[in-house]
């Protein structure tokens, strides 16, 4: 098991149009990666009038990742140093995902 301290960090995240978006910093305390067929983050959420997440400079976390054939997936859990998140149509993507 991951222990959160070694949990990789979201390094950057260009949706603006989340709620857990600060100035290109994700702010929810953890975030969820994939279905089984696309590297989706999960933890997206469009609430224009709301601002969520921790202050105080914290950035998210890869609490887990569904992409089981991501390779930086091993047993659910991302293993990269750090992540960036990117915009895909109407939903917020993993950019560091790569197919094994």
């Amino acid at each position: 098991m991951t222990a959160a301290m070694e949990m990789p960090r979201v390094q950057e995240c260009v949706v603006a149009a989340c709620s857990y978006n600060h100035t290109n910093d994700c702010h929810a305390f953890a975030i969820t990666i994939g279905s089984p067929d696309h590297a989706h983050c999960h933890t997206f959420i469009e609430m224009p009038a709301v601002r969520g997440g921790v202050d105080g400079g914290m950035t998210a976390q890869v609490g887990a990742c569904q992409r089981a054939d991501c390779r930086h997936n091993e047993q659910l859990e991302c293993h990269a140093p750090a992540i960036k998140v990117g915009p895909d149509n109407d939903m917020a993507d993993c950019m560091t995902y790569v197919s094994r």
